[in-house]
């Protein structure tokens, strides 16, 4: 044999083990990948029930705070405390000349008076917060008292 077919012999060799090992490597990143999708698929199926859990209790809460039937207490009381200025709490109650009131005189005085209002609102939301169910539905849902 010549030194050509010499060489040639083991070139033929390293290029067929280089080609078996690119497609064992082809077929196992085929499989890491089917597994990765699967197991992707599955994460996202998961996040999309709990997602539509998460979202169907919060519904269910907000809606059992916010009917006509049920006490509003709870609700407005806590949008009193954080969004008192605004005068979101009033809206829920249904006072809306009242929270309008409160949203122009926060809004239009250029926040100088919005603090006197997040005041009011705080002060109504732990009034809200410390009345009974049934005291608070008498004064501020059937009595409709609109201020403290």
């Amino acid at each position: 044999m010549s030194d050509n077919e010499n060489n040639k012999k083991p070139k033929d060799d390293l290029k067929k083990d280089l080609k078996e090992g690119a497609k064992k490597i082809k077929d196992k990143a085929k499989e890491i990948l089917e597994d990765l999708d699967e197991s992707t698929q599955d994460f996202q199926e998961e996040a999309k029930n709990t997602a539509s859990e998460f979202s169907k209790g919060a519904k269910d809460v907000f809606d059992k705070l916010s009917s006509e039937k049920e006490n509003k207490r709870i609700l407005s009381g806590i949008l009193g405390i954080l969004f008192g200025a605004l005068g979101i709490h009033k809206f829920i109650l249904g006072y809306n000349k009242e929270g309008i009131i409160m949203l122009v005189l926060s809004l239009l005085s250029f926040g100088f008076l919005a603090g006197f209002m997040a005041l009011v609102g705080l002060i109504e939301g732990i009034i809200y917060l410390t009345k009974s169910d049934e005291e608070f539905y008498q004064t501020y849902q059937v009595g409709k008292r609109p201020w403290f």
